[in-house]
């Protein structure tokens, strides 16, 4: 029996007094050649029952009062001590998964501390290039640039570049706020995913070709209608399918899949670039994490998009998924509700 409960460090306290006390009487009517009587057995039932109704409400009062005090200091909620434990192993349990739980949220804290010092380092430089090239177009033009017709409209339309650039960064961080909050309204209805993807083949055409790669669906593929948020899921396929322009090797190609998931559809966009390490896998949803920082900043990207591809899959209650193998290529999976 673990003495950890008043009513057990009680009952092992009157156990030990009553035997002592049987003792000692037995020990003296020994010595006076008396045998044991019906008293002694009274005497040890008594002194028993008395010394564990006397410590047990001692031990009861002395352990509740110290007890409480600790569950006054780990609980925060009013009222704790009402359904508190008085036995010292549960207690301890208790004190145990309260640490734990304040040690997780002591983690996430920091977590959280370390990504939002991080995100304000990686807005601050996003944002501090475009404004230094519009300062320097600026002055450039006003120290004289301005009259010579050869750079004036040049710098000028660098700086709508900046411009432009600083919008897309601003627009893509009120895109995730909203999501983050709850605010983005979905405009849910039926079209064709299929025909959806052949737009956006038709919209990034130019692109691919200037990069002499190539997009298109892996077969030919029968109407499939599904329900979502038309606008939103054009957002996500461009930016996928623009991805893989950008990360794309020189006569590379894009491939877009469907595949049958009972209610879902499983999408597949896949292609043949210069894939992703393993170590960058994990960060590849992110706001502004760049796997190639360099490449991605000359082709003008936020790098807000995967985090927003992310945030929107999750608003539609659907997951997106990357499997990838460097100088193999990378495929971006993501599901939609079947009409």
């Amino acid at each position: 029996m673990q003495p950890s409960s008043p009513k057990n460090i009680a009952l092992l306290l009157a156990t030990i007094i009553s035997a002592s006390t049987a003792f000692i009487i037995w020990l003296l009517k020994y010595v006076a050649s008396s045998s044991i009587e019906l008293e002694l057995i009274s005497i040890i039932v008594v002194t028993f029952i008395f010394s564990y109704l006397v410590v047990y409400k001692l031990m009861k009062k002395y352990i509740y009062d110290r007890i409480k005090v600790i569950y006054k200091t780990i609980k925060k909620n009013k009222g704790a001590t009402s359904n508190m434990n008085t036995d010292l192993e549960l207690v301890s349990k208790d004190v145990e998964d309260i640490a734990n739980q304040r040690q997780k949220e002591i983690d996430e804290l920091k977590m959280m501390e370390n990504f939002r010092r991080e995100f304000l380092g990686n807005v601050s430089h996003e944002l501090k290039t475009p404004i230094f090239n519009i300062q320097g177009y600026i002055h450039t033009l006003i120290d004289g640039a301005l009259y010579d017709k050869n750079v004036n409209m040049a710098y000028l339309e660098r700086t709508s570049k900046s411009v432009d650039r600083m919008i897309n960064i601003v627009e893509d961080l009120v895109t995730i706020s909203k999501i983050e909050s709850d605010r983005l309204d979905l405009e849910m209805e039926n079209f064709d995913i299929v025909d959806l993807a052949n737009d956006i083949f038709d919209q990034t055409e130019m692109k691919a070709k200037k990069a002499n790669l190539s997009i298109s669906l892996d077969k030919e593929y029968d109407s499939i209608s599904v329900l979502a948020d038309r606008d939103k899921i054009i957002q996500v396929f461009t930016n996928l399918v623009v991805n893989s322009i950008k990360y794309g090797k020189e006569g590379g190609e894009t491939k877009v899949r469907f595949y049958e998931m009972g209610e879902n559809i499983l999408i597949e966009v896949a292609d043949n670039g210069i894939g992703i390490s393993q170590q960058n896998l994990p960060r590849l949803f992110e706001r502004f994490y760049r796997v190639d920082k360099s490449r991605s900043r000359d082709q003008g990207g936020t790098g807000l998009g995967l985090a927003i591809v992310k945030h929107i899959l999750e608003s539609h209650n659907q997951v997106i998924n990357v499997r990838s193998t460097e100088d193999v290529g990378t495929t971006f999976s993501f599901t939609l509700q079947k009409s």
